[in-house]
């Protein structure tokens, strides 16, 4: 499936050495400012070839949106973006064409389709990913205007965890890292990893803050389920954690248990979510990012005929995929709570009162 969404709605289309990439944005309020610099803003966060921690190809990401706004305001209708591919070097991939790169989907794609776009994982690549962020670029417009940010950063990265989360200078760290003072030692780990063409994994806190009570349908689409969903669809994410997480499980009841006072709740262990519902708190969520696939030493795999062999891969790759993921994550927790809000218009009479009775 290539649709992400109830209300509002997400589809992606295209490959990593195709033509282009796009989106289109389903469900967009009639309305809403569609502020095009902010959502080439959005790309240009996620773009490659940004610094010596990234991958060195270089694509503008010049976002172009085709229909669904006039003079600047959505009008109800799809909101269809393209971006198009500049940097291929499609060359790079064709001594893995009868292969399986190990740690890619070359081998399932294979096996559940019976052919592959074997240039650069096609539509497998998280070069798919800018399409996300353009979409979650539209439902951070929508959220903006109801009172919600998104933010995200990197919170670890070969197992060295920030102690500290100070978004604002994760907007201007180059390894969008959290902690001022963990960072040297977090670059120093990525740096290490490609010198020696082998690849980190890493962690991104992603947090949504102005949520307001009751997003989320239970039971079957619960806010952090559906947050868990959107998260481990992206390319390489192999764990998700709501609020504590994992470290609930390790507290008796009476601390993990977040106390209701006139206040608000006096601490979140909870992430921001009860029985699946906003409680009103912050959301926040953290991502787990495998080691990038795509590394430069020798590996053992089989070609399509079955035959062990030994290779050597070529290309551009991200030494820890994690550093881009962060803008993914936001675009995602944007995406899902966009939809949660839209869905939630129907869960009371008054609701729909305010805009039908007469």
């Amino acid at each position: 499936m290539n649709t992400f969404g109830l209300k509002f709605r997400l589809t992606t289309f295209g490959e990593s050495h195709g033509k282009a990439i796009g989106c289109i944005v389903d469900g967009v309020p009639a309305g809403l400012d569609i502020d095009e610099a902010y959502i080439q803003g959005e790309l240009d966060r996620r773009k490659p070839g940004q610094s010596d921690l990234t991958t060195a190809r270089k694509e503008s990401d010049r976002v172009e949106i085709l229909s669904g706004t006039f003079e600047g305001k959505s009008t109800g209708t799809p909101i269809a973006m393209v971006i198009f591919n500049q940097d291929q070097k499609s060359r790079d991939y064709s001594n893995i064409k009868d292969l399986f790169r190990p740690g890619h989907a070359d081998f399932t794609y294979w096996n559940k389709y019976g052919l592959r776009d074997y240039r650069g994982g096609g539509r497998s690549s998280a070069r798919e990913t800018a399409a996300r962020v353009a979409g979650g670029a539209v439902a951070k417009l929508m959220l903006r205007e109801l009172g919600v940010q998104v933010a995200a950063g990197i919170v670890e990265v070969a197992g060295i965890e920030s102690k500290n989360y100070d978004f604002d200078f994760a907007l201007q760290s180059k390894l969008k890292a959290l902690d001022p003072e963990i960072e040297p030692a977090q670059i120093e780990a990525v740096n290490k990893a490609k010198k020696s063409h082998d690849s980190v994994g890493g962690a991104v806190l992603v947090r949504a803050t102005g949520v307001p009570i009751g997003l989320g349908e239970p039971l079957y689409h619960k806010l952090d389920s559906q947050l868990s969903a959107a998260f481990m669809g992206i390319n390489a994410a192999k764990a998700v954690e709501i609020g504590d997480g994992i470290e609930a499980c390790r507290v008796m009841g009476s601390e993990n248990n977040d106390a209701i006072t006139k206040e608000g709740f006096a601490s979140n262990h909870s992430g921001g979510v009860l029985g699946g519902v906003s409680n009103g708190d912050i959301v926040t969520a953290k991502v787990w990012f495998k080691p990038t696939p795509s590394i430069f030493k020798e590996q053992k795999t089989l070609n399509t005929d079955g035959e062990e062999l030994a290779y050597k891969l070529q290309g551009r790759h991200d030494p820890c995929v994690a550093i881009r993921g962060v803008v993914v994550c936001e675009a995602m927790m944007a995406l899902t709570l966009a939809d949660m809000a839209l869905l939630n218009m129907g869960a009371k009479m008054e609701y729909l009162k305010k805009v039908y009775a007469r």
